[in-house]
Parts: structure tokens; C-alpha cells; sequence
């Protein structure tokens, strides 16, 4: 078997249609918006930019529409060396809505995954030779719950690394935990997975302890402006945020942590610095609008870094 390189990953693309505001306006209500960009998304879209734009050798695994939208995701992925696996689907390539204050730069945002979110199983065997060959695999909940699985089993029966992002928070069953290396839940999942708070570090100790009771080998949780906590059976070690500038948008900032943490993962990196890496490549990522557009390049997250 040829060695194994790089990073594959399992996920959706939607376009972004970003709107900025003051407010999310009431049901019935109509308000007059800030701003306005459509731009490329979906999680598994922007932590394959996020991971390439690191240097990483990226492929992503995907289902698209025959359409315009289709067409901005297969030109996002060849501009940034992204290799695309995608099907194709007569479904229209999905969307999403993101609202973000435009004081705070906090998000709310609904996803529809169109083309994406009828991924099979059979989709993702099709691809076994992509994920087999990969370093790390990574895969998301955009789109459906067995084709995450199936990913994430042939990519642990060939001894590739896998990297878990439960997002978004959707009950799961507990079959899927032990094919996880890693899995990176922000504070809202990590609370709907185990039922447990996540409002302090102890609490997220806890929510840690549950998850690696269900069979993961390393719980990596991130607190959004509080950095992170990596936590496996030997060691539990808070990793702090970094600040690179203003807050802007925190939208994509998770998509920039686990883009981060398995770029550096496939190089070699250790575990809590490849942690440490992609918290410093989030906090870049929130200092500008947008997901993918947002995410940085290696040079900056090293500046970042050796200035810490």
C-alpha cells in the first residue's frame, strides 16, 4: 500500500448568503440589513480551504447539484489545490443563511445541504482508496449520520487517523465513538452529547471523561473567546485562544480550529500542539468576515504563534 499523505475529507458545500444586521428581525418583521456576501461554505468545504490553505494535501469527499452553485464550489476547491471526489445529484447543491450582528460578529445560521445531504453509504465506499490513502480523515453531521460512520470505519480498519466534529448537534448513536481518535465538539455539542453543562473548564473535565467513557480516544472541546481543552486518559490541558485583532466574525471559527488541528495532525505534529496550532489559525480566522475567505494562510499562523 502506497504510504499514506495528507488529509480527506468527508463533508458538504453549501454557498454562504451572508447577512449583516443589528438583529435577527421578529416573525413578521422585515429590517433593513448592513451588508450583504454570498460567498462558498458548508463545514467540510471550509475545513478542506482551512486545511489546504495550511499546506496540507487536501481531498474532499462530497455531492453536488448540476447548478451555479455546484459550479462555485468546484472552482473554490481548484483555486485553492483542493482534489475534488464529488457525485453528482439531480438535488440542487445546498445553502445557507448566516446572520451576524454586526456589533458582536456572533452568528445564527441555518443549513440546507441539498445535493449533499443524500451522501450514502455507497457514496462513501466509493471513495475507500481516497480515505484508506489519506493520514487523517475528517468528517462532520451535514450530512448524514451512516455516511459519517462509514467514513469514519474505513478510515480506522486502515489505521488513519480520525478527527470527529459533531456539528451540528444531533443526537448520534454510540456505535460512531469508538472509530474516534478525535473528536471536536464546541461547548453547545459537547452539551447535547452527554447532557452535561459546559459553563467551566471543570465542566468541560467532565463532558471530556463522558465522551472518552463512550469509547473516543481523545476529547478536543472547544470554549469559543476561552480556547480549548484537550483531554484524554493520560493528560487534560487547556489550550489558550489567541487574539490576532478585533473580532469580526466568529463565523467559521470552528471550521478554522479543526482545518488547523488536522493539517498540522497529517505533518506530524504533536497532539496538543496541532491543538495549540489550530486555535492560533481560528483566531485569525474570526478578525475577518466571511468562512472560507477567512481562513489564513501558513505563514500567518506561524507569525501568530511565534509571537506568543
Amino acid at each position: 500500500m502506497a504510504a499514506q499523505e495528507g488529509v480527506a475529507i468527508l463533508g458538504i458545500f453549501v454557498a454562504d448568503l451572508a447577512f449583516r444586521a443589528g438583529r435577527l428581525p421578529k416573525i413578521g418583521e422585515t429590517i433593513i440589513g448592513s451588508g450583504f456576501k454570498m460567498g462558498p461554505g458548508g463545514k467540510g468545504s471550509n475545513q478542506s480551504v482551512a486545511a489546504a490553505r495550511l499546506g496540507a494535501k487536501v481531498t474532499i469527499i462530497s455531492k453536488l447539484g448540476r447548478d451555479a452553485f455546484g459550479d462555485i464550489a468546484l472552482k473554490t476547491w481548484k483555486d485553492e489545490g483542493i482534489v475534488a471526489r464529488t457525485a453528482q445529484s439531480d438535488d440542487a447543491t445546498g445553502g445557507a443563511f448566516i446572520f451576524v450582528n454586526h456589533d458582536s460578529g456572533e452568528n445564527a445560521i441555518i443549513v440546507y445541504p441539498g445535493a449533499a445531504g443524500t451522501i450514502s453509504v455507497t457514496d462513501v465506499d466509493a471513495a475507500t482508496d481516497t480515505i484508506r490513502g489519506a493520514k487523517v480523515f475528517v468528517t462532520q453531521l451535514e450530512q448524514p449520520i451512516p455516511a459519517a460512520q462509514r467514513g469514519l470505519e474505513i478510515a480506522r480498519a486502515a489505521g488513519v487517523t480520525t478527527i470527529f466534529n459533531p456539528a451540528p448537534a444531533v443526537p448520534i448513536p454510540d456505535s460512531i465513538y469508538p472509530f474516534c481518535d478525535y473528536i471536536v465538539p464546541n461547548e453547545t455539542e459537547a452539551a447535547a452529547l452527554t447532557g452535561l453543562p459546559v459553563a467551566t473548564l471543570a465542566d468541560a473535565q467532565r463532558v471530556g471523561d463522558a465522551l472518552l467513557a463512550k469509547g473516543v480516544r481523545t476529547a478536543l472541546i472547544t470554549l469559543g473567546g476561552r480556547g480549548a481543552l484537550f483531554h484524554s486518559r493520560d493528560r487534560s490541558i487547556e489550550i489558550p485562544a489567541f487574539s490576532a485583532g478585533p473580532v469580526v466574525e466568529t463565523t467559521g471559527a470552528g471550521d478554522a480550529f479543526v482545518g488547523g488541528f488536522a493539517a498540522a495532525i497529517a505533518r506530524g505534529a504533536e497532539p496538543v500542539e496541532a491543538g495549540r496550532f489550530g486555535s492560533a489559525v481560528a483566531g485569525i480566522s474570526v478578525t475577518r468576515p466571511g468562512t472560507a475567505p477567512s481562513m489564513p494562510r501558513l505563514a500567518e499562523v506561524e507569525a501568530l504563534l511565534a509571537r506568543r
